[in-house]
């Protein structure tokens, strides 16, 4: 049974916490194909709930292929589809990973125009007032499933080399590349977030459903702004990794990232 995001989390917050909980447990592998989840007096006494909260995420666990509730026996995962995996990319060299990710998955145009943007993606990319970008949205896709929303901003001498049918079809890191830019450098954060309505119906999840942020400001050698671009992952298909290593002695050793220890 092929596992697939619901469409309405179970009524009450603490039936969705658990839900998101053991959703959140079986993606990451705590509980693997086969392997029966603990029973529901267990799991309301370790979850401090109460049994019919607890049967209320199971439900809709159930409805939404993640696990089978056998009946006398207890709630049993299901087998994942190769499509439902995880992809993974180290954190120490994010960048070039989610380059390579852009060119082993497909894109979906959801929209694209110019326009005055936000006075906080106007600063990040340092435009003067009055100045337009191209804003595009896009669904990344593996194996015809949804992982990503993306959105980017980029100014508007800039974007004008390309049009829709080329942000669709090819990574825009080689669009920003063709059109001259010589790219030096980016500054990024990772954090959550909750998914909005259109977000939501885009990755195929439930609206407030948490996600991973990114957000990502780059530019060229000059020290220019090219790109903005604010990303949001389903953390049921996608995560972030990192190898750390002692470096130095005595009282400065201390943890550095492997660069390069992960692939894609």
């Amino acid at each position: 049974m092929t596992i697939h995001a619901q469409t309405v989390l179970p009524e009450g917050g603490k039936a969705r916490r658990v839900y998101l909980l053991l959703r959140d447990d079986i993606s990451n592998g705590r509980y693997t194909d086969g392997e029966f989840l603990p029973g529901e007096n267990r799991l309301a006494s370790s979850l401090n709930v109460s049994r019919i909260t607890v049967r209320r995420a199971l439900d809709a666990l159930a409805s939404d292929g993640w696990i089978e509730k056998k009946t006398g026996a207890g709630s049993v995962v299901l087998k994942r589809d190769e499509g439902d995996k995880k992809i993974a990319a180290n954190l120490a060299t994010l960048i070039p990973q989610l380059v390579e990710f852009d060119r082993k998955t497909t894109a979906r145009l959801l929209s694209f125009a110019y326009e005055v943007p936000s006075k906080a993606v106007a600063k990040s990319l340092g435009l003067p007032k009055g100045s337009k970008v191209q804003t595009a949205v896009r669904v990344r896709l593996s194996n015809g499933e949804p992982i990503s929303h993306l959105t980017t901003h980029v100014p508007e001498d800039i974007a004008r080399n390309y049009d829709e049918t080329d942000l669709a079809s090819q990574p825009l890191f080689r669009l920003l590349e063709r059109s001259g830019v010589q790219v030096d450098g980016a500054d990024q954060t990772v954090t959550a977030s909750l998914a909005a309505p259109d977000v939501a119906e885009a990755l195929d999840v439930s609206v407030g459903s948490p996600l991973l942020w990114l957000e990502r400001i780059v530019r060229d050698v000059d020290g220019r702004g090219v790109e903005h671009l604010s990303a949001l992952y389903r953390p049921d298909r996608f995560r972030l990794e990192m190898s750390m290593t002692r470096v130095g002695a005595g009282d400065a050793r201390h943890w550095e990232p492997v660069i390069g220890a992960l692939d894609a």
